[in-house]
């Protein structure tokens, strides 16, 4: 473990070199108070470096991730007030959804090049001064494009955190920190769709969004006082054409995915997207062949603590996701429940997940982070086939355990899955290795809520049940195909 002394020297260190480059006494005599002052005020409330700095990190995620989603219900409510539609308003869920996650990978990489410390900051800058232009949008094309720009400012901050995160502790111990990680990375966004539709109906869409603004803002000031940035490498370029290929690419699959179902998944539109998407993917790969410094390095899919846990996180997050839209509407629809009744349970999901992932560091600990992964995909397989057997006359216990496997499913496997990722690349290469993470993640949210709403339309005819069970169980399928996945890698070895 690095221990506070151990940082505090190291600072101390900086500070000298600082020191010895102003040349002269004036200089050395200001730089000294402002690091003591930092030091004083952080020990004075009892919290170490490494702990404030954590929490500055997920505060600042928090803020970002959680208005991700916020609007999901409230679709309608927000398109009444700007004398929208439905379906063109839901462009402001969609759209930030593939920004969050193709503009990561930039992002992370360029934290890596320049510090990450300057694009924390700058993206958080960004997230707050579109969500103040949101505030004040005066038509739905204004509301898309702030929110789209927030969110793109916004996922600077994962692969920032998680590179910060991963510095500030060895690898034996990443698991515990990283679970308040993925608590808040794919936990904040859950708790986003179930805190929506209360906190718009007693403060409005607009004032959410005037309250998140100042809290990015004071959060950039916070943050430029208290992180120290990270090495910055000058002699690397930045892979400007695997960049865009990446985005370009990444953005039509998901676009694909995400719209198929209201295009139609043979129309000529889909595929015409979804196969400019796979082109510009192929384009990508060969730059990266030739590429002296690769925007995405693609040794890593050859190795098995990279591969295999991104790949197994991505395939669970398709159930997941998937599982977390369907249910609303199978008690909806299928069920006849009403909508405080269907709050009420669905709030299962969040509440595990955000009690578990917190602890799971502890679990991985003991019985290592392979086993924790299978175990975490293992319940999620459980749930889908747990909420897949729903019908009239289910108790609402049965239900209950069906959404809480799920949260807990991922609140176990995704914090042990991260760490073996982290451990598994160079520091350099952290802030891309979690944008990476990020980006399939999104891929399996996207897809898993494609597919599963697809199968449940096209079997419809069985029954409206009968229809949900069936795209649980494809639900079932890919978690089952995840816990392979987590069952290939190799645990981090314990002193």
């Amino acid at each position: 473990m690095k221990s506070d002394d151990a940082l505090d020297d190291s600072l101390d260190d900086s500070l000298n070199d600082a020191v010895l480059d102003a040349g002269g006494v004036d200089e050395v005599s200001v730089i000294p108070w402002s690091i003591l002052l930092r030091r004083k005020i952080v020990q004075r409330v009892g919290v170490s470096r490494r702990r404030a700095t954590l929490g500055v990190l997920l505060g600042c995620l928090f803020t970002v991730s959680f208005m991700i989603t916020l609007l999901v219900v409230s679709l309608k409510t927000v398109a009444d007030d700007l004398g929208s539609s439905t379906s063109i308003i839901s462009w402001a869920i969609t759209a930030p959804m593939l920004a969050f996650g193709v503009v990561g990978p930039a992002f992370g990489k360029l934290g890596d090049l320049k510090g990450h410390k300057r694009v924390f900051v700058g993206g958080l800058f960004v997230a707050g001064v579109f969500a103040l232009c949101t505030a004040f949008a005066w038509n739905a094309t204004s509301m898309i494009v702030f929110r789209t720009l927030s969110a793109a400012g916004g996922s600077a901050l994962g692969p920032a955190a998680m590179s910060y995160i991963n510095r500030m502790f060895d690898p034996s111990e990443r698991v515990r920190p990283l679970g308040y990680w993925s608590f808040v990375t794919a936990g904040a966004p859950v708790i986003g769709v179930v805190a929506g539709v209360p906190l718009v109906a007693v403060f409005g869409w607009r004032t959410i969004f005037l309250i998140q603004a100042p809290l990015c803002l004071v959060g950039c000031l916070v943050a430029m006082w208290l992180l120290g940035d990270t090495e910055r490498r000058k002699t690397v370029k930045f892979d400007i054409k695997g960049a865009l290929l990446l985005g370009f690419g990444s953005v039509l699959i998901l676009l694909a995915i995400n719209r198929g179902s209201s295009w139609g998944f043979s129309s000529s539109r889909t595929l015409l997207v979804a196969a400019l998407g796979v082109v510009s993917l192929y384009f990508f790969v060969q730059v990266e062949r030739q590429a002296s410094d690769p925007m995405l390095p693609l040794k890593w899919f050859r190795t098995r603590n990279v591969a295999f846990p991104v790949a197994s996180q991505a395939l669970t997050n398709f159930a997941y996701m998937g599982g977390f839209l369907l249910v609303p509407q199978l008690l909806e629809t299928g069920l006849g429940f009403s909508t405080a009744h269907i709050g009420w349970l669905i709030i299962a999901r969040p509440l595990v997940f955000s009690l578990v992932a917190p602890l799971s560091g502890s679990i991985a600990i003991r019985i290592g982070e392979r086993n924790s992964g299978v175990i975490g995909a293992t319940a999620v397989l459980a749930s889908m086939l747990t909420l897949s057997q729903v019908g009239v006359g289910t108790s609402n216990f049965m239900i209950v355990i069906g959404l809480a496997l799920s949260g807990a499913g991922l609140g176990i496997a995704s914090p042990s899955l991260t760490a073996l990722l982290a451990n598994s690349v160079d520091n350099k290469d952290l802030g891309v290795a979690s944008a990476m993470q990020q980006l399939l993640n999104q891929m399996g949210a996207v897809l898993g809520t494609a597919v599963m709403i697809g199968v449940h339309e096209a079997t419809i005819n069985s029954g409206v049940v009968k229809s949900f069970s069936y795209a649980l169980l494809v639900g079932a399928v890919s978690s089952a195909v995840g816990i392979l996945a987590a069952s290939a890698v190799r645990s981090t070895p314990r002193r």
